[in-house]
C-alpha cells in the first residue's frame, strides 16, 4: 500500500478486550491497549515520503506482518460510473477522433510502475472487519483492469511529475446519485435541506463505502458524478447536495481544507431522454451552472469535459485519461506546488459598453486571439443570438449586428457546445452572465 507522507497516521485494529498492541514501522514503535470491544488505534508521527518498500509490524497476542508499504501521496476517487469506468475498456473502444489527446488503449500491458498503488472498494466487504479485504495491489494487471481510469491516469500524471509513490483509492458505483455518498445526518446540518425533501436514498452507501476509509489519512479528493441528478433536472438543491458532500467529507476525515477536485459532466442529449422528470436543452447547462457554484468553496477545482466527447450519444465517453491528467493538473498546481497552467478561463464579471460585452476572466493568460465561436448575447427582449467575440487586451469582447445594447452573455451554453474558447490548452468553463444562482446560491 501507500501510506500518507507528512501526515499522522492512524494504525487501527480489532483484538481481544484488553490485549496489548504493539506497532512497528518507520523507525517508530507504538504500544496501547484494547478497549471493552476489542478495538485498538495507534497514531503513527509524520513519515516521510519513502519509494523503498517497507515492513509494519503488528503483534499482539498474534502477529501480523504488512510488507511493501510505500509513504507518498493518497487520493479518494468516488462517483458513478464515469469514474468507476475501469481500464479494461479502453483495450475495446473505438479510436478516439481527437488524435492530439492521444490513445493509450494498452495501457494496461505496458503499466509496470511500481510506484503507483491501488485499492479498489468493495461494498460487500470493506465494513465487515472480519472478512478478507485485500484491495491494495500495484497498478498492473488484472488490479488495474478493474480499477478506475480516470483514479490510474490521474496517479500516473502526478506520479511522473513528482517522481514519489502515489496510492489510489477507488469506491464509486455506476449509476448511483449524489446522495447516497453523503450520511444523512449531514443533511440536517444545511439550511437549505430543513424544508427540502432530499430523496434518492440518503446515506445509502456511506456507512460502508465511505465512512471505513475515514481513518485512513489522504491528500484531497476526486469526485466524478452528476448524470443521475441531472436527469432529474436538479439545478441549485445539487449545489447544495454537493456542498454538504463536500463539508461532510472534510469533516469526517477531520481536516476542514482537504482539496476536492471535480469533473463537470460530459455533453449529453439529455433533452432526448424520456423519465420521469422532463427535461429540455437547458437542463445540462443548468445543472453545469450548479457544479460551477462550489469553485466558491476553498480548496475545489472544476475540469470541463466539453471537447471530451465524440457522440452526445454516449453517456460515458471515452477520453478517461485527459480527465485524469486535468484532475492532476488542478493537484500539480495547488497542492504540489508546480508553476504550470492548470485551468482552461473560468468566467468572472462582465461590463457592457457601446454596444458590447466586455468579459474577465480567471485563468486568462492570453491577449489577443483569433476569433472565436460559442458565444451568444441577447438585448432587452432577452432573444438570444450568435455573437462575434475576440480576445483582446486580456478581455473578451462580445457583440452583434442583431443587437444594440446586449445585457447577457452565454458561452457553450447548448448540450451540444462547439466553442473553440481555450487557453493554456484547456477549455473554457460554459457560464451565462445573467446566472441566477450567484446570490440564490450560499456558501457559508
Amino acid at each position: 500500500m501507500v501510506l500518507q507522507r507528512d501526515k499522522p497516521i492512524n494504525i487501527w485494529g480489532f483484538a481481544s478486550p484488553d490485549e496489548k498492541i504493539e506497532v512497528t514501522f518507520a523507525g517508530q514503535k507504538k504500544e496501547t491497549i484494547t478497549d471493552k470491544n476489542g478495538n485498538w488505534q495507534v497514531v503513527l508521527s509524520p513519515l516521510k515520503t519513502s519509494a523503498k518498500p517497507q515492513t509494519m509490524i503488528i503483534s499482539g497476542s498474534n502477529k501480523i506482518t504488512l510488507t511493501n508499504i510505500l509513504v507518498g501521496e493518497v487520493w479518494l476517487c468516488s462517483g458513478q460510473s464515469n469514474m468507476e469506468y475501469a481500464m479494461r475498456k479502453l483495450a475495446k473502444i473505438p479510436k478516439p477522433q481527437n488524435e492530439k489527446l492521444g490513445f493509450p488503449s494498452d495501457e494496461v500491458e505496458k503499466a509496470k510502475n511500481t510506484q503507483i498503488r491501488i485499492f479498489l472498494v468493495n461494498r460487500k466487504t470493506l465494513n465487515k472487519p472480519d472478512s478478507v479485504h485485500k484491495s491494495w495491489a500495484i497498478a498492473q494487471d488484472s488490479a488495474l483492469r478493474s480499477f478506475s481510469a480516470v483514479g490510474y491516469f490521474f496517479a500516473k500524471e502526478v506520479q511522473e511529475k513528482l517522481g514519489i509513490p502515489v496510492g489510489m483509492i477507488s469506491s464509486a458505483i455506476p449509476g448511483s446519485a449524489i446522495e447516497p455518498w453523503i450520511s444523512e445526518d449531514a443533511f440536517t446540518q444545511e439550511d437549505y435541506f430543513k424544508n427540502q425533501k432530499v430523496g434518492n436514498d440518503p446515506g445509502k452507501f456511506y456507512p460502508t463505502m465511505i465512512e471505513p476509509l475515514t481513518k485512513f489519512k489522504i491528500r484531497g479528493f476526486l469526485w466524478y458524478q452528476g448524470e443521475t441528478n441531472c436527469f432529474l433536472n436538479e439545478k441549485i438543491s445539487y449545489a447544495y447536495k454537493m456542498k454538504v458532500l463536500i463539508n461532510s467529507w472534510r469533516k469526517a476525515w477531520k481536516e476542514h481544507d482537504l482539496p476536492f477536485y471535480y469533473v463537470q459532466i460530459a455533453p449529453f442529449n439529455y433533452a432526448k431522454t424520456k423519465g420521469k422528470v422532463s427535461v429540455d436543452e437547458n437542463t445540462e447547462p443548468e445543472f453545469w451552472e450548479a457544479q460551477t457554484q462550489l469553485l466558491r468553496l476553498p480548496n475545489t477545482g472544476m475540469i470541463s469535459t466539453n471537447d471530451l466527447t465524440d457522440s452526445n450519444e454516449d453517456l460515458h465517453p471515452t477520453y478517461k485519461w485527459e480527465v485524469g491528467r486535468r484532475l492532476a493538473l488542478w493537484a500539480l498546481a495547488k497542492n504540489y506546488n508546480q508553476k504550470i497552467d492548470f485551468s482552461g478561463p473560468i468566467y468572472k464579471s462582465v461590463a457592457f459598453k457601446d454596444g458590447k460585452a466586455l468579459l474577465d476572466f480567471d485563468y486568462l493568460k492570453s491577449k489577443t486571439s483569433n476569433p472565436i465561436t460559442g458565444f451568444t448575447i441577447a438585448g432587452k427582449d432577452g432573444r438570444f443570438v450568435n455573437a462575434d467575440a475576440v480576445l483582446k487586451d486580456g478581455k473578451v469582447a462580445v457583440f452583434s449586428k442583431e443587437v444594440n445594447e446586449p445585457i447577457a452573455v452565454r458561452y457553450n451554453w447548448t448540450e451540444n457546445p462547439l466553442g473553440n474558447f481555450y487557453d493554456n490548452n484547456l477549455p473554457a468553463l460554459p457560464f451565462r452572465t445573467d446566472n441566477p444562482l450567484t446570490n440564490q446560491f450560499k456558501t457559508n
